[in-house]
């Protein structure tokens, strides 16, 4: 009696493997295709982005700049100047750039006041004291145009050194006005560098070179050299205070100690003339209810070009993404 066998199957007769490597071909030539028509896209892109660049810029080079003379329209206007944050040489609040909004405000032939809008902790006094003089040399140069100081959040320390020049000052109940004082920080790691047993070497040429070393303890002859040095930057500020604000100055010990106060107690501290915003100063104490901003202001072609760099940048990461 013969047994019945069952055929064994044949890999070579099945259809299996050549579908699945016409597949794998098929995959392959898709995402290939797909990867250049990516390719081709952001390279369009970029040069849609470059071309709208270049007929920005060609723009902003056709526009004629406003002359500090230009009248607008005969009309009188209250002219602005904004003095927001820190007052430092790398800051947008420096001395040059405020005495330059300035000096276009009072030249405007259409300027009947000028308002100083003020938001700012304080910063250097180098550079505040830069902006109080070139107030009151621009108020001499020009006696018919007042300036109004117009305080928003916070008008301190050199804020309000900058502040006192103005003709009268304004705050809003809520604002934080004064700090008339001066501050220098430092830190001290004397025990900190004994717990780890570290050993400072410092090598000067001048005896007192490093003072104030932080990581050296306190030589008592150079903090009393700084307590003097504070204290005469600190009576600059104050007879900055009282030549700006003068009489109006109410008796109080606190006035010169550092302490900041509400609008609200500034007033009665005479440290402002009044309450009041800048778009009621101007149409009720400038009597020229339209606006107009001298703040200098980044330029259209360098808003263009940095606009540009950063649509540039943008292409060049979005495309080389693309190849990786």
């Amino acid at each position: 009696m013969s047994e019945e066998r069952t055929p064994e199957p044949n890999n070579h007769n099945l259809p299996g493997k050549d579908a699945d490597w016409e597949r794998d071909l098929l995959s392959r030539f898709a995402f290939a295709s797909l990867r250049e028509q990516r390719i081709t896209r952001r390279w369009g892109i970029f040069f849609r982005l470059l071309a709208f660049s270049y007929v920005i810029s060609l723009l902003a080079l056709s526009m004629p700049k406003l002359s500090p003379g230009f009248s607008f329209g005969g009309g009188k206007i209250t002219a602005l100047v904004d003095l927001q944050g820190v007052i430092a040489q790398t800051s947008p609040a420096n001395a040059d750039n405020i005495a330059t909004g300035l000096r276009d405000a009072f030249e405007n032939k259409s300027t009947a006041g000028v308002i100083l809008r003020i938001n700012s902790p304080g910063g250097s006094p180098v550079q505040a004291s830069y902006i109080n003089d070139e107030i009151y040399r621009l108020k001499a140069k020009y006696p018919k145009i007042k300036v109004y100081a117009v305080i928003q959040d916070v008008c301190a320390s050199g804020g309000y050194y900058v502040a006192v020049a103005a003709d009268e000052i304004y705050a809003d109940k809520s604002s934080i006005v004064g700090s008339i004082g001066v501050r220098m920080d430092s830190f001290g790691f004397v025990g900190t560098m004994q717990k780890l047993g570290v050993e400072r070497r410092l090598l000067t040429a001048g005896e007192h070179k490093g003072f104030l070393d932080p990581f050296m303890p306190l030589n008592l002859a150079e903090v009393a050299h700084v307590d003097g040095l504070l204290k005469e930057i600190h009576q600059q500020f104050i007879n900055a205070v009282k030549r700006g604000r003068g009489e109006r100055l109410k008796p109080d010990k606190d006035l010169f100690s550092g302490l900041v106060w509400s609008g609200e107690k500034a007033l009665h501290m005479g440290l402002v003339d009044a309450l009041g915003s800048t778009s009621y100063v101007a149409r009720e104490i400038i009597k020229a209810e339209d606006i107009v901003n001298f703040t200098p202001q980044e330029g259209l072609i360098e808003q263009a070009t940095r606009r540009f760099s950063a649509q540039l940048s943008l292409a060049f990461r979005s495309l080389f993404s693309s190849l990786w």
